[in-house]
């Protein structure tokens, strides 16, 4: 064996040693690099989990109400002196007197004596100041009631709905509390002949804005953002799409195009407060349209929206295979044909998953509807979208900045509803999606 025979197994092994030790090497890095992955989303999925746990934890108990139960006489000696039973004249009479059919209910509930008037009083603040609008309202919807005898769920105080789910403590000291002493002997008693009860919050989901945190509900600002929705849908995906394949399929590729391509894309990362500036200035200040109607909400919406389905449109039509439209026109179709016949369908899942990407991104907007005055108190539904309106980020901002306590629960359980709407739409769009998907 010569010396270059021998030489070349030791080469070869000390080849063979540096590409282990690379090898080695290469799946310390890939190792590390999967580590670094799982960590960075354990990180990420436990703040979101840490998030939707704080909001939860919350909000839950704003889904439950406290109510308290009175068997009302229906006196129509009281309700209707002059007897006159209509709903006109039920809700244009005196609100001494459904006070005083509350009153009265309290007053044998409670065993209360009819000189005792610091006791009454004690019984009445546990009940909402708007207990006697809606004992009105009740009786101008069913004059019925009117001589006989039912029981009607009156609305607690914010403050006795706290002190009942435990936000409110006994044995903090009484000057550093709502509720005093009196008022926690008067519960005790409710609660304990079932007169005082929690039950589900339909308010919630039914009643507008209200100063007193009872009686405040997301039903006024969720009917705002869905016909806010509407305008945005009517506007933004005709316009959206038209505008996405004219740009694709039709505009010569020049200058001109290029920048208009680079705007759009800019405007899509343009902060939405921009575009409530902008609103301001030309639906409101030029054109003078209603502030804060649901119109004026949709158009300054829009705008945010027209970027994001111009562009994943735009992404959707340049998926679909060269081949198609090649194929159209080997057939004999013209331009339009193509893109209409053969194109656009296959475009479709796409361009409803943009869209509704983008309606769900335009429903959690605040600031330009800030901006156009969408941070308004408005208690009865709006009819038309040129009525006054708000919207469920904007009904959001207004209770969090609440002194109440209250009002704190409400704002986390608001939240939720939000997230449960937005988790809806993409729901809905991966639904669309798969509806609609061909293979080609």
């Amino acid at each position: 064996m010569t010396e270059a025979s021998a030489a070349l197994p030791a080469a070869q092994a000390t080849v063979v040693r540096k590409i282990d030790i690379g090898l080695q090497r290469r799946y310390r890095a890939e190792r590390r690099f999967r580590a670094y992955g799982i960590v960075a989303l354990s990180i990420g999925i436990a703040c979101v989990v840490m998030l939707f746990s704080s909001i939860v934890s919350r909000g839950y108990t704003a889904f439950e109400q406290t109510r308290v139960t009175l068997l009302v006489d229906f006196d129509p000696k009281v309700i209707a002196p002059n007897g006159d039973r209509s709903p006109d004249a039920v809700m244009s009479g005196d609100a001494f007197r459904f006070d005083e059919l509350i009153s009265t209910a309290l007053q044998k509930t409670l065993d209360i004596e009819p000189d005792d008037e610091d006791g009454l009083y004690d019984a009445l603040d546990l009940l909402s100041k708007g207990s006697t609008p809606m004992l009105r309202k009740l009786i101008a919807d069913k004059p019925s009631l009117i001589g006989t005898r039912s029981a009607v769920d009156f609305y607690a105080t914010g403050d006795v709905d706290a002190f009942i789910k435990g936000t409110i403590h006994a044995d903090v000291p009484e000057s550093q509390r709502n509720i005093k002493d009196r008022h926690i002997k008067l519960i005790d008693r409710l609660e304990n002949t079932g007169t005082m009860h929690l039950a589900f919050n339909t308010g919630l989901f039914t009643f507008g804005a209200s100063s007193r945190p009872e009686l405040a509900g997301v039903g006024v600002a969720a009917v705002g953002s869905f016909m806010m929705m509407l305008v945005v849908l009517t506007l933004s995906l005709p316009l959206g799409v038209a505008g996405s394949i004219y740009l694709e399929e039709f505009a010569p590729k020049n200058r001109w195009t290029d920048l208009i391509e680079v705007n759009i894309n800019n405007l899509a990362a343009v902060p939405s407060i921009v575009y409530g500036m902008l609103g301001l200035a030309v639906f409101i200040n030029f054109m003078h349209l209603p502030r804060s109607a649901s119109l004026v909400g949709g158009l300054v919406l829009t705008l945010t929206t027209l970027p994001t389905i111009i562009i994943t449109t735009r992404a959707a039509l340049k998926a679909v295979p060269p081949s198609i439209r090649e194929a159209g026109l080997g057939i004999g179709a013209s331009k339009m044909q193509t893109v209409f016949h053969h194109v656009l369908p296959l475009a479709v899942p796409g361009i409803l998953t943009g869209t509704i990407i983008g309606l769900a991104h335009a429903l959690g907007e605040t600031a330009p509807l800030l901006m156009i005055g969408m941070k308004a108190f408005v208690v009865n539904y709006p009819t038309t979208p040129f009525d006054p309106a708000t919207s469920l980020p904007t009904q959001i901002f207004m209770w969090a900045t609440e002194p109440e306590r209250a009002f704190s629960e409400r704002t986390s359980a608001a939240i939720m509803i939000l997230l449960a709407f937005l988790l809806a739409m993409n729901s809905i769009a991966i639904i669309l999606r798969r509806a609609f998907e061909r293979r080609w």
